[in-house]
């Protein structure tokens, strides 16, 4: 058998999974593309050992262990697509920016021990009498 059959269709399988990787904005398409790019070296490591006549066929049982890997990475992918699908409504990867830091981030308020921040006070003021100037506005507007 030719090495190369393999090889060349190992690099196509490779590269369209690439190609899925930097191209692709769905999580679950590039899970999908990670998968792909896998099989490309799994066909890559039992082509070699056929080629090479490993007699302990050693690229094939390590090829057992990338399929049990990525298996369990699949399932872990998987749950995680979906808990974020489910808090976002979306499983777009350009708009996963949690770790992003913002400016709302770093401007955080002092905690309400805080004896010169005055704004702490009036804020609690102004929480405590909203529902009354809610409805002595709603009385007036009747």
């Amino acid at each position: 058998m030719h090495l190369a059959y393999p090889a060349v269709l190992a690099a196509l399988l490779f590269c369209t999974g690439l190609y899925g990787v930097l191209a692709r904005r769905n999580a679950i398409l590039v899970l999908m593309s990670v998968e792909l790019m896998l099989n490309a070296v799994n066909l890559n490591l039992v082509a070699f050992d056929v080629w090479l006549r490993d007699a302990v066929h050693s690229g094939q049982a390590l090829t057992l262990f990338t399929i049990a890997i990525a298996a369990a990475e699949i399932g872990i992918g998987l749950a995680i697509v979906l808990a974020v699908y489910r808090n976002r409504g979306s499983s777009d990867v350009d708009r996963l920016r949690d770790t992003a830091e913002t400016d709302e981030a770093e401007e955080l308020p002092d905690g309400p021990d805080d004896p010169d921040d005055e704004s702490d006070a009036e804020a609690t003021e102004d929480q405590a009498t909203a529902p009354a100037g809610k409805a002595k506005k709603a009385e007036a507007t009747a």
